[in-house]
């Protein structure tokens, strides 16, 4: 097992369920899958958001991030609003 390391979203995209973090300590970017991602609910990064997570090689060969957590609050609004009658 590796050890934990931290980094940043650099970008996710929801619709395909996968994007890059940035490591903290340097290094390329690495992959990250929604299926990585440990978390309730619906599995998104928020890009900036810091992160925590382990290192593996993939199935291409190709460093990734596993077993990837959130450190930072990711806020969605979702807000319905409603017109009541007077």
């Amino acid at each position: 097992m590796s050890e934990r390391q931290t980094g940043t979203v650099k970008w996710f995209d929801e619709a395909k369920g996968f994007g890059f973090i940035t490591p903290a300590a340097g290094g390329d970017d690495l992959f990250v899958h929604f299926s990585e991602i440990r978390s309730d609910g619906y599995k998104t990064l928020a890009e900036g958001a810091t992160v925590s997570f382990e290192a593996k090689i993939g199935q291409k060969g190709r460093m990734q991030a596993s077993d990837v957590k959130t450190e930072t609050a990711a806020i969605y609004n979702s807000c319905t609003c409603l017109s009541l009658p007077d």
